[in-house]
């Protein structure tokens, strides 16, 4: 069996060497490599482009549409994990628990988005319950979200791991206050709310993991469902996805709901806790894993027609 020939535009990122480490041990992938000295010149990164079967893009936004400018081979097939493409038409969505649909796009396409890591949590609660109008798109959504550091980049990874650092990188921080957050567009456009969410994320000291936390109102929701009735709706829409693992009603452990949990594992977990009258849902995982890298090496899979969890930690 030809091997496919894959090329990782931006592997010198935090999502680019995790990519690269999913690698080991398989035999049906040839990895094209760039020289350090040459990966930001654009005549080299054409070239290896150009000669790939599957090129990842690990890089700016703007970076990113310059690789897609450079590709000449209509063969080529892409997978970008940038935030440059994930609205745009003909770019199939990289998340193909949501529906069928979603699942053929990413198998049969030519240019695979692969979704934000907050987005992937917001998106796997929000999706299910508009698609089934059991939330109305007019619903008044509010979410946040708690993250490790390593979400940052490289940047905000030294200076979380630097021994100087500022006292302040002790607590955890919110950000993203003017509530123009770059996962906001693909959180209502794939979802189908009519409004961006009231989105609040939170940066702590831990490396990779996180938690989004939906927070709704009962007898807002169609039909009033109660928790259970909740946590059985997700069982329901989510059977059969090795990669979604939805928890028994109420949570786990002593009523805490840790963000780094789900570290080093590739899955995503969904819980629901509350009461009759209000509820929370979160989606519990691992920014590195199914919010990067995981979901990026899952579309590979289907592409290439082999096991959706080849290389991966379930």
């Amino acid at each position: 069996m030809e091997k496919a020939k894959i090329f990782i535009d931006g592997s010198e990122g935090t999502t680019g060497l995790r990519i690269h480490e999913r690698f080991a041990g398989r035999d049906d992938i040839e990895l094209l490599t760039i020289s350090k000295e040459l990966r930001k010149e654009k005549k080299e990164r054409a070239r290896l482009i150009n000669q790939s079967d599957i090129t990842f893009l690990c890089l700016p936004d703007d970076a990113a549409k310059e690789s897609v400018s450079l590709i000449e081979n209509d063969k080529v097939r892409v997978i970008d994990t940038s935030t440059a493409h994930r609205t745009c038409e003909g770019w199939a969505y990289g998340f193909p628990e949501l529906s069928e649909v979603h699942r053929k796009q990413i198998r049969e396409g030519e240019r695979v988005a692969v979704p934000g890591c907050h987005a992937t949590g917001f998106i796997s609660l929000v999706y299910p319950l508009v698609s089934s109008g059991m939330l109305s798109r007019d619903y008044p959504v509010s979410a946040f979200s708690l993250t490790g550091y390593s979400g940052g980049g490289k940047k905000m990874i030294a200076e979380y791991e630097s021994s100087g650092r500022l006292p302040e990188l002790d607590s955890p921080r919110e950000y993203a206050l003017s509530q123009k957050h770059k996962h906001l567009k693909e959180m209502k456009a794939v979802t189908g709310l009519n409004r961006e969410p009231l989105f609040s994320p939170i940066v702590a000291d831990y490396y990779s993991g996180m938690v989004v936390t939906l927070p709704l109102y009962n007898d807002y929701l169609k039909g009033s469902p109660s928790p259970e009735r909740l946590c059985r709706f997700f069982e329901e829409y989510y059977e059969g996805e090795p990669f979604i693992k939805v928890m028994p009603f109420g949570g786990e452990g002593k009523g805490m709901m840790a963000g780094n949990a789900c570290a080093g594992w590739d899955g995503l977990r969904i819980f629901v806790t509350g009461n009759e009258e209000r509820v929370t849902l979160h989606a519990q995982f691992d920014n590195l894993g199914k919010g990067a890298s995981g979901a990026a090496i899952q579309c590979l899979n289907l592409m290439l027609g082999c096991e959706e969890s080849r290389g991966l930690s379930l």
